[in-house]
């Protein structure tokens, strides 16, 4: 089952995620989303569980607890939706190129 964790402090790092996930089963994944330019955290992250009942223990026992000073989130991951983000921000603002003033 993927796992989403939210809230994290910038400082919490795999390690501390597979600490305190493996209390409750074997993990097979932990991956913390940075931000692409600077490398930090977006204070969110996923842990991969292999054993669907061990996760929701998890899950349960850990929403809301404490890590580094802060409250995380935990529950199952819902599935992104398919979409093209920078695609439809670029098209909002597209002129065609057979629409602009030439400059001859």
């Amino acid at each position: 089952m993927n796992i989403y964790v939210g809230n994290l402090a910038y400082s919490v790092t795999k390690d501390d995620l597979k600490d305190a996930f493996s209390e409750f089963g074997e993990v097979s994944n932990v991956d913390i989303i940075t931000d692409k330019y600077s490398g930090e955290s977006k204070g969110f992250g996923f842990v991969e569980m292999a054993n669907n009942s061990e996760a929701e223990k998890a899950i349960k026992e850990l929403n809301d607890s404490e890590i580094k000073g802060r409250n995380i989130k935990v529950n199952q991951a819902k599935p992104r939706e398919d979409r093209d983000r920078k695609s439809t921000r670029l098209n909002s603002s597209h002129i065609p190129l057979s629409r602009m003033p030439s400059s001859a």
